[in-house]
């Protein structure tokens, strides 16, 4: 007989529970680093830029992104678009890590077997999240790139990814420009 892991930590979540080792009182609660993470509930129309190689013009396509609090603490999001003319789905959850002091996230998509995982910092004085994502690239080998979210108003915000080129100089791989609807 085999036994789901979920099963099997529900078992210990509620055997610790039981024997008074998890207290409601001490779970963790939203903070002023979840704040930044709410402003993006909801429902945005994005505008995608893939560019493959620096100096080329950027392949230029059109997505939905609807995304909600889970808890106050994850900023769970569900992106659909056009990808290389093949239909596009990603999720990716991001929330505040108190012990790292660092906005800390994943990523998977319909285009890629691996997932991605992300760090990042937010500076409130140019309104900009800058970090780095880790996972495979168009020919999958495993990358770590620069990534940047810069919020330009309440209904605006732009993500970069940040790819090298041969030159060994940083250029916008990936560029979305996402405005809330309304």
């Amino acid at each position: 007989m085999t036994i789901s892991r979920g099963v099997v930590c529900t078992f210990v979540i509620l055997a610790l529970a039981g024997a008074g080792a998890v207290d409601a009182q001490q779970a963790p609660q939203p903070g002023p680093e979840h704040a930044i993470l709410a402003q993006d509930a909801g429902t945005w129309d994005a505008t995608v830029e893939m560019t493959m190689a620096p100096g080329q013009p950027p392949t230029v396509s059109k997505g939905v992104e609807t995304a909600s609090m889970l808890g106050g603490m994850w900023l769970v999001t569900d992106f659909k678009s056009e990808m290389m003319g093949q239909a596009f789905t990603g999720r990716g959850a991001l929330g505040y890590d108190p012990v790292k002091k660092k906005y800390v996230g994943s990523w998977v998509d319909s285009m890629s077997a691996a997932i991605n995982l992300n760090e990042s910092s937010y500076d409130p004085a140019t309104k900009t999240m800058t970090g780095w994502t880790e996972g495979p690239d168009m020919t999958g080998e495993v990358v770590k790139m620069r990534e940047t979210t810069e919020w330009k108003d309440a209904d605006t915000r732009v993500f970069t990814i940040w790819s090298t080129g041969p030159d060994g100089k940083e250029f916008p791989g990936l560029k979305i420009t996402y405005k809330r609807r309304k």
